[in-house]
């Protein structure tokens, strides 16, 4: 491929412009972060857990199905289409949250919002890492994830702040509209397509092509199965934090101000690690960083349960995110770096499409239990499962690749003396 070069540094204008262009993709699911579950209850009075993560289910469920058709039409249609397709399903989305009649608008704007997620945010985490090559893959994803959750909690706070200072519509979702519009046009107008470069790298890839993508990606694959359950479970969890986590603050008898605060915290760490956690993946044991980075949110999820102050939700949600933040630039390097590029963006769909079903999962689990037995019992049984996920990964994965530092060697080292080092830490 004449004229076609791989990495960071000889793509970097496309790269920022594709890091900025998620960031976008982010802050329209930051809309909904703080301020939908007081919706759902001040204007459209439902109160039942189960009515109120309805919208999540419906998200989850049409970001799950169309991550996996983005996977199979990134090949066919092109990276750059597929983005700008993507930005227009997100165009009505704000305009429906503002002026929604009833909760049914509501949801429709959901499977929208879905729609864009699963094509625009599939997008451009496959052309970051067709650009960047095979050396730089989990800090290339990690700036991706970076800058699309970073945005998720800016635009968190932004709504909970304006909806404490006028309403909780329309105002807020104005964000949304610039938000969306830009996207479509960065999209349109500056993004150039990345299938060249994938083609490039698969003349020195050494990744055989997968007899079946489908199954090897969701489970017969050790190492890709091991990721795609604990991507599923992380979701599960989220779509529970995003569900649950506004109605446990409001309970403790935080304002709606702090509560905006509070749902920022969280997607804030898990977006600014990955900045150090993305570049750790391309250095360290993948299967190390996503046992403990999913065990990390275990425990912190049945701590929560127990918390009371501001501080106390403050210090977990900084670890949650800590612990997310672990193993979400990890799970799409591990994808990639078990696949051949050919096979990329299908896998990738494929995992993207069990991960992002943890969200109606999680949704409708955890709000049966929260109806039934409490929001405790769903915030423990959510944290429980987590650990059962992490355990999962301990017994099933390997480390892929042979250059990897195992991390347990790595602060065994750094703690010897100097002069008792070894240097072999793989």
């Amino acid at each position: 491929m004449t004229g076609v070069q791989l990495g960071l540094k000889a793509n970097w204008r496309q790269f920022s412009l594709l890091v900025v262009i998620n960031a976008f993709v982010g802050g329209m699911v930051g809309l909904e972060r703080s301020i939908l579950p007081a919706i759902a209850q001040d204007y459209f009075h439902i109160l039942a857990k189960t009515a109120v993560l309805s919208f999540i289910v419906v998200f989850g469920l049409s970001k799950a199905i169309t991550n996996y058709f983005s996977g199979v039409l990134a090949n066919k249609m092109g990276r750059k289409a597929l983005l700008t397709l993507g930005w227009g399903f997100g165009l009505p989305v704000p305009f429906i949250l503002m002026f929604a009649q009833n909760w049914d608008w509501i949801v429709t704007a959901n499977i929208l919002l879905g729609i864009n997620q699963g094509l625009a945010w599939s997008s451009t985490v496959v052309m970051k890492i067709d650009l960047v090559g095979e050396k730089e893959r989990g800090f290339a994803v990690g700036l991706n994830e970076f800058a699309g959750y970073v945005a998720v909690a800016v635009v968190a706070f932004l709504t909970g702040w304006v909806a404490s200072l006028y309403s909780l519509r329309p105002f807020p979702f104005y964000i949304g509209v610039v938000l969306s519009v830009l996207g479509f046009l960065f999209s349109w107008l500056l993004v150039k397509d990345t299938s060249r470069h994938m083609a490039t790298e698969i003349q020195t890839s050494s990744n055989p092509k997968l007899d079946n993508f489908f199954w090897q990606t969701t489970w017969k694959n050790k190492n890709l199965g091991s990721v795609t359950q604990a991507g599923l479970v992380n979701n599960l969890n989220d779509g529970m934090a995003w569900g649950l986590f506004p109605i446990l603050f409001a309970s403790r008898g935080f304002s709606l101000e702090e509560i905006g605060i509070l749902t920022a915290i969280y997607p804030a760490v898990w977006g600014i690690g990955q900045l150090f956690t993305g570049r750790m993946a391309d250095h360290f044991c993948k299967k190390d960083l996503l046992f403990l980075g999913m065990l990390l949110q275990g425990i912190v999820l049945i701590l929560m349960v127990f918390a009371i102050t501001m501080t106390h939700f403050i210090v977990l949600g900084i670890l949650l995110g800590w612990g997310t933040a672990m193993v979400y630039p990890t799970f799409l390097a591990t994808v990639a770096e078990n696949t051949n590029p050919s096979d990329r963006a299908k896998s990738l769909g494929v995992f993207r499409f069990w991960r992002d079903s943890g969200y109606a999962f999680g949704a409708i689990m955890t709000g049966l239990v929260a109806d039934h037995l409490g929001l405790s019992a769903a915030i423990l049984l959510t944290g429980l499962l987590t650990i059962f996920s992490a355990t999962v990964i301990l017994i099933r994965m390997n480390c892929g690749n042979i250059k990897s530092i195992r991390i347990g060697n790595w602060l065994k080292y750094k703690n010897e003396p100097k002069k008792a080092r070894k240097t072999d830490l793989i």
